[in-house]
């Protein structure tokens, strides 16, 4: 009697899994009803709004490739907070080739940045910037090619062949604010020592720089003269056979010397 009413009732089936969804957490700092926070963007690390400048440990590296063939030169600017600036600044063209790298000395990031222009022709170039200083002296990098600064239209007219191992010194008044350094060769390679001074042997700013060819990768620099008693000074670390121009020009002057009121002035009965 059992087996009969086992076998009269239809076989009971459960229903098929199903596999059920979680609802959508939204990141951090992203409203669950943004749908631009679910696109399908690459968003910088560092959020939205900012720009490129990153900050740079101590002994650390960072590198900006720009693949556009289009791309041909870029501005490195460095700056600290107030405290001193030692950086390697290489540019890599392709495997093991570094046409072009430079070693930079601050005393002060803040009060003197480092700022210059690097030719990256034919591209892709890749800028690597190092901070061989130690970790409490870390300092903000920033790298673009949009906007870049100039050179003088008359710094030609005042350019200066130095010859291999001999050196040039170009004092400034102290209304100059700034300068601007430029050194090109003939297409032979450009090696040079750049030291902005302020008082007997007393360097603020020194750049070593290295160039493979002068003439396609000239070396654009700017340097921050506030103050009296600066002098430039540009040294051909190269042989004898490597000579080397060097423009040398006021790029920005301050018309207003009661800014420096701790400056010696010269002449106290001048305006009586």
């Amino acid at each position: 009697m059992n087996m009969l009413l086992f076998a009269a009732t239809p076989a009971l089936r459960m229903a098929p899994p199903v596999m059920q969804m979680r609802e959508p957490v939204a990141p951090v700092g992203v409203s669950p009803l943004d749908p631009e926070g679910y696109s399908g963007r690459v968003e910088p690390t560092r959020g939205r709004g900012l720009d490129n400048t990153i900050l740079v440990q101590g002994g650390s590296l960072r590198t900006w490739t720009y693949r556009s063939p289009a791309v041909e030169q870029v501005q490195v600017v460095l700056r600290t907070e107030g405290r001193p600036l030692d950086a390697d600044v290489e540019l890599w063209h392709g495997p093991d080739n570094t046409p072009c790298k430079m070693r930079v000395y601050c005393e002060n990031g803040e009060l003197r940045p480092f700022s210059c222009v690097i030719e990256t022709p034919r591209g892709p170039n890749t800028i690597a910037i190092r901070n061989i200083g130690q970790l409490e002296f870390p300092f903000a990098a920033n790298v673009f090619a949009e906007n870049i600064e100039k050179p003088v239209p008359d710094i030609t007219a005042a350019s200066m062949t130095i010859q291999g191992g001999a050196l040039r010194t170009y004092p400034f008044d102290p209304t100059v604010d700034s300068v601007q350094v430029l050194l090109r060769t003939d297409g032979r390679p450009l090696n040079a020592r750049i030291e902005l001074l302020q008082g007997p042997n007393n360097n603020k700013q020194v750049i070593e720089l290295y160039t493979e060819d002068g003439l396609d990768r000239p070396f654009l620099c700017f340097l921050e003269t506030i103050g009296s008693g600066n002098v430039v000074r540009v040294v051909n670390t190269a042989p004898v056979e490597f000579p080397m121009t060097a423009s040398v020009v006021p790029y920005l002057i301050n018309q207003n010397m009661g800014v420096y009121d701790n400056d010696v002035v010269i002449g106290g009965d001048v305006g009586w």
